[in-house]
């Protein structure tokens, strides 16, 4: 059985399937991320860290990995700079759902979105309850960066409000997987500087108490929300490291999930 599934045979899917394989589908999305990281960010983020995720857990666990959603929805505040190709929420909610709909009338009951876009959660909150309901199987919802808030808050190099968006977590993510990153257009000039009680600085800075979108409280003169110009390849190692292995951990408590009993062994 091959991690990629589309590298499989459909006999080998069968055996998947009876083997009880978990499904990583990692959603991201295209958009402008400033004038240093490429617009696929959100979904190279996704799928490269589903594809270790499954490399991690080879071996001793079956999963694996759908190609990535790449559309999403985005506010249409990011269309001020080219590289934007949006589904509107309900063409998204009917994507996904059908999606994951197909992998558990295949017979697959272990199914989890990897997110990259900070526009989906809600989105994919609706499909995952619409699902269950539809279905005898649970689908489970990881955002990606909530899982190296710790390692991310330990090492980070901005202060509160340079990480939200093309921003020093980003682009030392996308440093560390490998892609091209233009560091000398990266703007320095960014950081999110609204206050709040109620509102968090950052990704990782505070807990939102409400949602209030940022590209409404502060306009961005270049795509970027924060400093990406303290990120460093080294940054982004320590948090995929991080990312990876906390999310084998939730992979692995999953699959050990019995949906009859509802408990782990």
């Amino acid at each position: 059985m091959q991690i990629e599934f589309m590298l499989n045979t459909s006999p080998e899917l069968e055996e998947a399937i009876q083997k009880e394989a978990v499904v990583l589908v990692p959603i991201g999305q295209v958009e402008e991320h400033g004038p240093h990281l490429p617009v696929g960010t959100d979904t190279y983020i996704a799928q490269d860290v589903a594809r270790r995720v499954a490399e991690k857990l080879q071996g001793e666990l079956p999963v694996l990995v759908l190609p990535a959603v790449w559309s999403a929805y985005s506010v249409d505040a990011v269309g001020k700079w080219p590289g934007l190709i949006k589904v509107g929420t309900r063409t998204m909610i009917a994507l996904v759902h059908d999606i994951v709909a197909s992998l558990l009338r295949m017979g697959f009951r272990k199914v989890v979105l990897m997110n990259g876009h900070g526009n989906n959660p809600g989105i994919l909150d609706v499909v995952l309850r619409e699902l269950a309901d539809e279905f005898e199987a649970t689908p489970i919802l990881a955002n990606v960066w909530t899982f190296s808030a710790e390692s991310f808050s330990r090492v980070r190099r901005s202060a509160p409000g340079g990480a939200i968006h093309a921003d020093e977590y980003e682009t030392s993510l996308i440093l560390a997987l490998g892609y091209p990153v233009d560091m000398s257009k990266a703007p320095s000039d960014e950081s999110f500087r609204f206050k709040s009680a109620f509102k968090a600085s950052d990704n990782f800075a505070g807990k939102n108490m409400v949602t209030w979108s940022t590209w409404k409280l502060q306009q961005s003169r270049t795509g970027v929300y924060g400093d990406p110009t303290v990120a460093t390849r080294e940054t982004g190692e320590i948090v995929l490291q991080d990312t990876v292995e906390k999310l084998a951990a939730l992979v692995r408590e999953y699959a050990a999930w019995d949906p009859h009993s509802g408990d782990l062994p």
